[in-house]
């Protein structure tokens, strides 16, 4: 089947090489085989894609989807038992619990979930633990060693690119400046980062200790005395087999049958459909779903999701022709996104799903007004992803529940803001600049010079007043529910969902699948459809701009290359990348956090911190 899938696919040019239709099953009708669902989790994304890979890439699974997969084999009386492939594996603390969960929830219909993995580190274990059986080839390893957190500090490079950074911050906990201002924590953060780590911890040493029958610090032993090999972590009762996949494999025939198929594809959508036997029958079949796209007509009942996903930035999503959306969360477009939530009469219920760090104050400003314009006239539920902190939580605080995983990142409630003084940069290049002004307060945001006392008088007001109006939102919003005073929450704290949930930051602990039953109860749904708004582009969109009626082009304000963009680092980030890709990550996710900085001012934004697990 597989090799008749790819024929198809080689009469097709380059443009859809590689595509679903080599990896999708033809079958369309109800089958009753009784079957083993096998599903391969490798990195999830938030927001969902619809289009087929370009040259030989996987687009990344949504969440979303591999969720409804999961529940679809809990459900089918055929499928017998599931099998998990964790190969490459990559997943964030929220995305790890809600998989994690999912597989528990299996044992409600008396259904077995297998892993079987080569290598697993201490995150991916906590997640297989959700399995009846977990598995490890016999030269495997179990990496149950903790996590390591790390935050990078930058005030070296920008010393030697002559660059001083002159910020000022709202809340002692605020210290997403410091990673440019020092060389090391300061007292507040490092308490700061020292709560949030010791939650997220005890969470995932909870998660393996119900699952594998242990008491927590039992657990905490066990990782303190890891790795293991294989061998040594079924001795310690951490795995319940050992053995090579063709065994395991076999294993499974033995325990149902050897008539069970193993669906590898199981549930899987299929963009194209019933393909022809008939190959130019099919490939112009093909052609047709690629250049004329049908958009889907919602008229039953609907819970909408709209996403906002990465660092929340002005402006709209820019289209890429080698797939998906510029990388962030732009204003322009979810706030219209929202806007067709509310005035679409079909949606009874929205759920906004937040995966974001943060990033410009005015941007999660504008989501924030348009979030609550939702709640006006129809439920609004939050689901927090990975993380959803500083504006990441500032466009959350406003709906009628906030849903958050045990181990999501949330809060972070304040400001930073500020400026990159050039000028000593420019010297080392002997180039002058003769400065000229009319107004005493015109060159504030100069990077000639740092701020006068004046002038940080001026903009440190500023910045109280979009600090203040935040923490106005979280109090109005969130009202008695709270359990302190605003300032004892603020003031940059970050806390995981079971903190915030202690101090009523966040009304209850589930993923993304309870966010929506909410919303579906609160809206007094029975039947419903899900759908994402605005619809995943398509590849037909690759080729138009975008999908119709919505604006992917434009921006409020200028894209400048910044400090991210500057010569230094662009030459250094690509050889750290190959050697250490993952702190090379972490910085250049801070020095993003300046760009959005350098261009209004002021920023939400949570401090930079790497996580290995």
């Amino acid at each position: 089947m597989k090799s008749q899938r790819m024929a198809l696919a080689l009469c097709v040019p380059l443009l859809i090489t590689g595509t679903a239709l080599a990896q999708q099953s033809w079958f369309t009708g109800e089958d009753e085989t009784s079957k083993i669902a096998y599903f391969k989790i490798g990195a999830l994304a938030e927001t969902p894609q619809n289009f087929p890979p370009l040259f030989g890439s996987e687009p990344p699974q949504a969440l979303k989807d591999m969720i409804a997969r999961l529940k679809e084999a809990r459900a089918a009386n055929n499928v017998k038992a599931v099998v998990i492939d964790m190969e490459r594996t990559a997943l964030g603390f929220g995305q790890l619990e809600e998989i994690h969960n999912a597989l528990r929830t299996f044992s409600a219909v008396d259904k077995d979930v297998y892993i079987h993995a080569d290598v697993l580190s201490t995150g991916l274990y906590a997640l297989a633990t959700g399995a009846s059986h977990i598995s490890l080839v016999p030269t495997g390893d179990l990496w149950l060693i903790g996590f390591y957190g790390e935050t990078p500090y930058l005030k070296g490079l920008l010393d030697k690119m002559g660059v001083m950074a002159d910020f000022e911050h709202c809340g002692d906990y605020k210290s997403a400046a410091e990673i440019l201002t020092r060389t090391g924590p300061t007292l507040e953060a490092q308490e700061n980062t020292d709560w949030l780590l010791n939650g997220l911890y005890g969470e995932l040493v909870d998660m393996i200790a119900e699952s594998r029958g242990l008491t927590p610090d039992k657990v905490r032993a066990l990782i303190d005395d890891g790795p293991y090999s294989a061998k040594e972590a079924l001795a310690a009762g951490l795995i319940d087999s050992v053995m090579h996949r063709q065994d395991f494999i076999g294993d499974l025939k033995r325990r149902y049958g050897d008539s069970i198929e193993i669906d590898m594809d199981y549930a899987e959508k299929d963009m194209f459909g019933d393909i022809p036997d008939d190959p130019f029958m099919a490939m112009m079949q093909v052609f047709q779903k690629l250049f004329n796209p049908e958009g889907k007509t919602f008229t039953e009942p609907s819970v909408a999701i709209v996403y906002v996903e990465g660092m929340i930035q002005t402006g709209s999503a820019e289209f890429s022709p080698f797939g998906g959306t510029s990388s962030g969360a732009f204003s322009t477009t979810i706030r219209r996104a929202l806007d067709k939530a509310r005035t679409d009469n079909s949606v009874k219920a929205v759920v906004m799903r937040v995966d974001s760090p943060g990033g410009s104050a005015l941007a999660s400003e504008i989501i924030h007004d348009a979030a609550q314009r939702v709640g006006l006239s129809k439920p609004l539920v939050i689901s927090m992803g990975n993380v959803a902190a500083s504006g990441g939580y500032y466009v959350s605080c406003g709906a009628d529940a906030i849903f958050a995983d045990k181990t999501t990142i949330t809060a972070s409630i304040g400001v930073v803001g500020g400026k990159l003084v050039t000028t000593d940069g420019w010297d080392k290049l002997g180039i002058n600049w003769k400065a000229n002004q009319r107004g005493a307060m015109a060159g504030m945001m100069s990077s000639s010079s740092t701020f006068s006392e004046k002038e940080r008088a001026k903009f440190r007001h500023y910045m109280d007043t979009v600090y203040d109006v935040f923490k106005e939102h979280v109090t109005k919003g969130r009202g008695k529910k709270l359990t302190k005073p605003i300032d004892e929450l603020a003031g940059g704290r970050v806390f995981t969902g079971s903190q915030a949930l202690e101090i009523g930051l966040i009304d209850k602990l589930g993923g993304l699948d309870d966010a929506i039953k909410c919303a579906a109860k609160k809206a007094k749904l029975g039947e419903y459809e899900i759908r994402v708004i605005p619809e995943p582009p398509t590849i037909f969109d690759m080729f138009s701009g975008g999908p119709q009626g919505e604006e992917y082009t434009t921006t409020l304000l200028p894209r400048t290359a910044g400090l991210s963009g500057s010569p230094l680092v662009q030459a250094i980030l690509p050889a750290l990348s190959r050697v250490d890709p993952q702190r090379a990550d972490a910085i250049m996710q801070a020095l993003l956090c300046v760009d959005i900085v350098q261009s209004e001012g002021v920023a939400a934004v949570m401090p930079a911190l790497l996580i290995v697990h």
